[in-house]
C-alpha cells in the first residue's frame, strides 16, 4: 500500500477552521473583538479555495460577513478553535485522497478537549468530505506537530512527539514507525532544540520551523543574547545545519525574525512567531502582531512565495488564547 503525506504548497481541497463562542475556551476573552481575526483569516483564504467553518450558531457567524463566499458554515460543539491540532490529516493512499482522525487530548491533557476530538467525525458524518474515506485513529497526533516536504521527510520535535503526555511518551524509533506506517513517511528530521515562550503545545514544529519547499525550511531564529529563546533556538538552529537532503546537500536555510516580546495583562510572555503561516493555494497568510519584525516577515514571505499574494493578519488576540493563524486553521485535499 503505497502512502504518502503531502506537503502544504501542494493543491487543497478546502481549509478547516473552528470559531471561538461563549461555551468554548474563549468565554472569558473579548469574544467581538477575539472573532476579527478569525474572519480575516477566513476571507483570505475564501478567496481562492472554500472555507468550512465550524461554529456553534452558523447564522450569528455568517451574518459577520461581507461575503459568504466559498464559505460554509456548519454547527458542531467544540471546546476551542485550534483545528490544526484535532482536523483531520489528509493523505493519500493508492493515489486516492483519505483522511486520518488521529487521537486529540488537548496537547497532553492539558485542557478539555472531548468535543474537539469528535469534530472530525461528525463533520464526516454530515458529508462535507462526499465519499473521502476516513480512518479513525488511537494514537494521539497533532496536524502543528508535524511538517511534511511531501516526498517521505517528516520534520518534527521530539519535545513534543516522545513527550510522557503523549501516547505515554514513546521512543523516537517507535514514532517513527508509526509515522511510517500511518502518513507513509520514509524519514524523520527530529529537531531535539526550540522553544516558545507562552507555547503549551510542548515545542510544535509549526511554532519553529517549517518546509517551505522540498529544499528549503524557514526557521525562528533569535539574535539577541539577552533575550530568553537565544540559546535554545541557537541550538536549534545549529541541528537544522546538520540536517541533509536525500542526495546529501544541506537544506536552504531562511532565518525568520523573533517577534518583540507581546506580555499579557499578568506580566507573561505570549506565543508570538512568524513561522505560525498558512500556505494555501493562492496566497501566503500570515500572522503579525504589531511589532517592528512585522514587516522584515513580509518581505521574507515575499520572497519565498513569489507566485502567492502575502497577506497579513494582526494575530495579536490569538496569541492570547496560546496560538496563531497556523493553528487556527487546516487543509484538507
Amino acid at each position: 500500500m503505497n502512502k504518502r503525506f503531502p506537503a502544504e504548497w501542494e493543491k487543497q481541497r478546502a481549509v478547516l477552521m473552528a470559531f471561538p463562542h461563549k461555551n468554548s475556551d474563549w468565554v472569558n476573552n473579548d469574544l467581538e473583538k477575539s472573532l476579527t481575526p478569525f474572519i480575516r483569516i477566513a476571507q483570505a483564504i475564501a478567496y481562492a479555495q472554500p472555507v468550512y467553518i465550524v461554529c456553534d450558531d452558523k447564522h450569528q457567524i455568517s451574518d459577520m460577513f461581507c461575503s459568504t463566499r466559498n464559505m460554509s458554515f456548519i454547527e458542531i460543539p467544540t471546546n476551542d478553535t485550534w483545528t490544526r491540532d484535532y482536523g483531520y490529516i489528509s493523505i493519500e493512499e493508492d493515489d486516492e485522497k483519505k483522511l486520518l482522525d488521529f487521537t486529540f487530548d488537548g496537547w497532553g491533557g492539558k485542557f478539555e478537549a472531548s468535543l474537539d476530538n469528535q469534530v472530525n467525525q461528525v463533520l464526516h458524518k454530515k458529508g462535507y468530505l462526499g465519499t473521502t474515506p476516513l480512518e479513525t485513529i488511537p494514537f494521539v497526533l497533532e496536524g502543528g506537530s508535524i511538517e511534511s516536504d511531501g516526498a517521505g521527510t517528516i520534520l518534527t520535535t521530539s519535545e513534543c512527539l516522545c513527550n510522557p503526555n503523549r501516547n505515554g511518551g514513546l521512543t523516537k524509533e517507535v514514532v517513527e514507525a508509526k509515522l511510517l506506517e500511518y502518513l507513509g513517511a520514509d524519514r524523520v528530521l527530529w529537531l531535539d532544540h526550540g522553544y516558545l515562550a507562552g507555547d503549551d503545545t510542548d515545542s510544535h514544529i509549526d511554532t519553529l520551523a517549517r518546509f517551505v519547499a522540498e529544499d528549503t525550511i524557514a526557521y525562528v531564529a533569535c539574535d539577541d543574547i539577552e533575550d530568553e529563546h537565544y540559546e535554545a533556538l541557537q541550538a536549534m538552529k545549529q541541528q537544522l545545519e546538520t540536517f541533509r537532503m536525500r542526495d546529501g546537500s544541506p537544506y536552504k536555510l531562511v532565518a525568520l525574525p523573533m517577534a518583540s516580546a507581546k506580555i499579557d495583562e499578568e506580566g507573561n510572555r505570549l506565543p508570538a512567531t512568524y513561522a505560525n503561516f498558512l500556505i494555501a493555494n493562492q496566497a501566503l497568510i500570515y500572522p503579525t502582531y504589531s511589532v517592528p519584525e512585522d514587516k522584515v516577515a513580509h518581505e521574507i514571505f515575499g520572497t519565498l512565495f513569489p507566485d502567492r499574494e502575502i497577506i497579513p493578519i494582526e494575530c495579536s488576540k490569538l496569541i492570547e488564547q496560546g496560538g496563531s493563524l497556523h493553528c487556527s486553521t487546516m487543509q484538507i485535499i
